[in-house]
């Protein structure tokens, strides 16, 4: 059985976007939509209230949540996901676990993308300087311990140096840095698409075998404006 999980905790003050309960319970339900084999949904979080019966919650570690990100404090700050590289994750999410951002609509079929051998697999469109994008990926629990133990063996160090290297992002900064250029990844011809990067310019238009679109960055599913420019935003993301 493969796990699911996504995330959810009270930003700090300033953050730019705003996250809801109501936001997990809708991936919950794409999820559930477009993923007919036997795996369990849960929310890694710091709340307790409104998350739908299907919605397993598990606590959020305290790990890292004061640190900002260096760009701003309006911007995301993900170092505390890290922790979810610790082999202890085998028995806090389960052997196997897929990672998930809220800012996405699922839009066909889960099953090409989710059912893969690959003890590790991220999201990783062309094109990008940095080539791995923390907002997907799946593992077997402990497979890349080494992104978590370096961190938290000097994490004012690992952050410089994901820095000095050029990648952009907290934790997927991080994962870029230790990780090297030639792990498995999904890509637009895997339907993986980003609405910034590959819908935007071409007027929003769903690509005929999408699959996942992620809508990273100042761009949210949940945005009416988004939603009037694309109606079938509004016809997944329920």
């Amino acid at each position: 059985m493969l796990d699911i999980v996504c995330w959810l905790w009270k930003p700090h003050a300033g953050f730019r976007s705003g996250f809801s309960v109501e936001n997990v319970n809708i991936l919950q339900r794409m999820v559930a939509r477009h993923y007919n084999h036997p795996h369990r949904f849960s929310c890694i979080t710091d709340q307790t209230e409104g998350f739908a019966p299907e919605v397993r919650v598990i606590p959020l570690w305290s790990d890292h949540s004061t640190r900002l990100s260096m760009y701003g404090a309006d911007r995301p700050s993900c170092y505390r996901r890290l922790k979810a590289f610790s082999p202890e994750m085998k028995d806090i999410i389960g052997p196997r676990f897929v990672s998930l951002d809220l800012d996405m609509v699922v839009v066909n079929d889960l099953s090409p993308v989710f059912n893969r051998n690959e003890d590790f697999i991220i999201w990783g469109p062309d094109g990008r300087r940095t080539p791995y994008n923390g907002s997907m990926w799946m593992m077997n629990a402990g497979a890349r311990a080494q992104v978590w133990e370096r961190f938290e063996a000097n994490p004012d160090r690992a952050v410089a140096r994901a820095r000095g290297a050029g990648f952009f992002g907290t934790d997927q900064a991080w994962m870029c840095y230790v990780l090297g250029p030639n792990e498995k990844r999904w890509r637009a011809q895997d339907g993986v698409y980003s609405y910034r990067m590959h819908l935007k310019e071409n007027g929003g238009v769903l690509p005929p075998d999408a699959r996942i679109v992620f809508f990273e960055g100042n761009y949210d599913p949940w945005n009416k404006v988004i939603q009037n420019q694309c109606p079938w935003v509004k016809d997944h993301y329920l």
